[in-house]
């Protein structure tokens, strides 16, 4: 199968975290017989100094002619005095936009490796914690009306039907490729909005027999991720919910370099980058952990080109490297000599194999 990735390195550690996700890419090409052919795209701060723009519409269209875009991280201290509309998120922000991509999605896996990072009690840790939260990207009350008036705020929360049925429609299909379980999360004893999401939610449910729908209040999921994560498997929400509620759930896995993301929209083109950032205090010091970076190659293995195979072979070679006791800089315990950011992913490919 061929397919065409948009490859964005961006700014700081980005570079680095990236070269080795497509050596991981390129050992899965060899195994099962694909073609992976990449676009660079310049994009964030290394954008401004070669063009004077984050993200100049020549290299936008490149992402737009992909089949999807591996990320992997911008901005830093060098470009903060430069004006607003040319920060280098402002990139980000215009890539999404003109890709369209309305879901993110961030798992929350706490690899029993690296239980011992974990902020939660042993007894929960030792439970099967791995499970995703499908975030409405672009409506809610972060996109609403925003007005203050003789001493009074408002912030306007709205959702069309059609918008909660597109972002539902991923959380389902998102269930469907793992262990068919959905919780819809809402404020529906409150909020119109959410009485409007959970009933979309259910009429969605009856296209969707083999995926178990339940619903759960925004305050109890929030207690409900730190008391037994291990019951979820899928969380679907609106903006803000979802805004906390996965940086609450990215807290509890102890790695945020093992973290990674998707961004979807209505194509199966996806934006695929780890959530950390661009870390400029080591960039070019060969310590950065590229795993999120690597684990986001996996999802877009799984969610945008279907190949769950070969993602779940990605996943399997992380899981082994982290077997034999290595550990980048910022997981290794303490009097523990850490692999660079290069030897990591020679490893993890090293460890790659065909079922």
């Amino acid at each position: 199968m061929h397919k065409n990735i948009a490859v964005i390195r961006g700014d700081g550690i980005g570079p680095e975290i990236v070269e080795q996700a497509l050596n991981v890419l390129n050992r899965v090409a060899e195994l099962y017989g694909h073609t992976f052919i990449y676009t660079d795209v310049d994009m964030g701060g290394c954008a401004i100094d070669k063009w004077g723009d984050p993200l100049p519409e020549a290299q936008l269209q490149k992402c737009l002619a992909s089949d999807s875009v591996l990320l992997g991280a911008v901005g830093g201290p060098k470009w903060n005095d430069v004006p607003g509309h040319l920060r280098p998120e402002k990139g980000l922000l215009r890539l999404r936009a003109g890709m369209g991509v309305y879901s993110n999605n961030r798992p929350a896996k706490i690899w029993p490796q690296l239980a011992d990072a974990s902020p939660l009690k042993p007894s929960i840790v030792a439970e099967d914690i791995d499970f995703i939260i499908v975030r409405e990207l672009i409506g809610g009350i972060y996109f609403g009306e925003h007005k203050t008036e003789k001493g009074t705020a408002t912030d306007v929360l709205q959702y069309s039907e059609a918008e909660i049925e597109r972002i539902g429609r991923i959380g389902f299909e998102t269930a469907q490729k793992r262990g068919k379980k959905l919780c819809s999360v809402e404020k529906s004893n409150v909020l119109d909005s959410s009485r409007l999401w959970k009933k979309v939610m259910h009429r969605l449910a009856e296209e969707y027999p083999d995926v178990t729908l339940s619903d759960m209040l925004v305050d109890n999921c929030a207690m409900q991720i730190v008391k037994n994560p291990a019951q979820f498997d899928v969380i679907v929400t609106e903006n803000m919910f979802g805004d906390i509620l996965s940086d609450e759930a990215s807290m509890i896995t102890g790695s945020i370099g093992m973290i990674p993301s998707s961004s979807l929209g209505a194509t199966a083109c996806g934006l695929y980058e780890p959530i950390h950032g661009s870390a400029p205090d080591i960039a070019g010091k060969d310590m950065a952990n590229p795993i999120g970076t690597i684990l986001s190659a996996a999802m877009m293995l799984r969610y945008s080109f279907d190949m769950a195979a070969e993602a779940d072979a990605i996943e399997k070679a992380v899981s082994a490297y982290l077997d034999a006791g290595y550990r980048t800089a910022d997981i290794a315990g303490s009097g523990q000599t850490p692999v660079g950011c290069r030897a990591c992913g020679q490893l993890i490919v090293n460890y790659l194999t065909k079922e």
